[in-house]
């Protein structure tokens, strides 16, 4: 079964139905049940089942009318999108959206997260990777954080750095791009699944995932820019790479700002996983780990049960949300 056999959950009663492989601007790939490739659009009828968000995205599974055939891509209209199992988001910026979407989603229906970070240049940012997490864990998706250019720095600081999540039991695959390092642990980790790459911009996501497609100029690479620290941004729109032993990878534009959207500061506290067996401990039922007098996970942060610099990015999320 292919991946997107497995997602089709209904009988599409012979209208032609297939996957989202990329966008660009207004213009589509997808790719059919039978491994024909169409090149489409949209227009006025098409429906959607997912709401005030991004009409289609990389990911996507959706019902098509075919307009030509006989051509390197059949052109086909897409006439309906099917609902999303789980989407990759962020805001929409309301001073430059000039669609009626709340949400812009980056990439739909993906089995992992893949979140990439560098051990330097940018630097590593944990902060970047609590927020990912905390996104992972309300989805309930897997997740695989990838610290690549360890080439670039003394990797103690950077593994010592990133000790408190392996010890949460989340998946680190340290890699280099340039010296081809990690490279097998990352197949491994994405053997037969659909995830995304996401993380900011010059972190070197492209090169990695040119080099595990096989199609080392399919996406375009860059680097840092050094008046700013920050990557520049290489890649603008998402685009499904299939992996040469199976699976898929999605790479994401940039992303500078991660904002979380249905996290609230109530259910905050939930997806910080070692947060889960302290809360009973709480003198409060509702404590949100802030302020409030008896609280368990304030007392082994204090105590050095807890990693204070994830409680710091507790709080950081906390103050950030409305």
């Amino acid at each position: 079964m292919n991946l997107l056999q497995k997602y089709m959950n209904r009988d599409h009663e012979g209208v032609p139905a297939g996957m989202v492989m990329e966008v660009s601007g207004a213009s589509y790939v997808v790719i059919s049940e039978n491994g024909h490739e169409y090149r489409c659009r949209t227009f006025p009828g098409t429906k959607t089942e997912n709401g005030d968000s991004t009409l289609v995205a990389v990911g996507d599974r959706v019902e098509l009318k075919v307009i030509e055939t006989g051509t390197a891509l059949h052109e086909a209209a897409i006439t309906l999108v099917l609902p999303r199992q789980s989407a990759l988001t962020r805001k929409r910026d309301v001073r430059r959206n000039r669609s009626k979407e709340k949400v812009q989603v980056i990439a739909a229906n993906i089995d992992q997260l893949v979140v990439v970070v560098s051990a330097f240049d940018p630097p590593l940012s944990t902060r970047l990777i609590d927020r990912y997490l905390v996104f992972a864990e309300s989805e309930e998706m897997e997740i695989v954080i990838v610290v690549n250019k360890m080439d670039l720095e003394d990797s103690t600081e950077t593994r010592k750095l990133m000790k408190p999540y392996k010890a949460l039991g989340y998946r680190v695959v340290y890699t280099s791009a340039e010296e081809k390092r990690g490279m097998g642990l990352l197949r491994k980790a994405l053997a037969g699944k659909l995830s995304a790459f996401s993380g900011h911009s010059g972190v070197g996501k492209s090169t990695l995932i040119n080099l595990l497609s096989g199609q080392q100029d399919r996406l375009r690479t860059g680097e840092t820019n050094m008046k700013t620290g920050k990557g520049l941004h290489t890649t603008t729109n998402s685009v499904m790479l299939a992996l040469p032993k199976g699976g898929y990878i999605i790479d994401t534009p940039g992303i500078r700002e991660f904002n979380l959207s249905g996290i609230t500061r109530d259910n905050l506290r939930f997806y910080f996983r070692e947060f889960l067996s302290l809360m009973q401990k709480c003198s409060y039922s509702s404590c949100s780990h802030t302020v409030e007098p008896g609280c368990g996970i304030m007392r082994a942060v204090e105590d050095g049960r807890l990693d204070p610099d994830r409680f710091e990015s507790y709080l950081a999320i906390y103050e950030s949300i409305d």
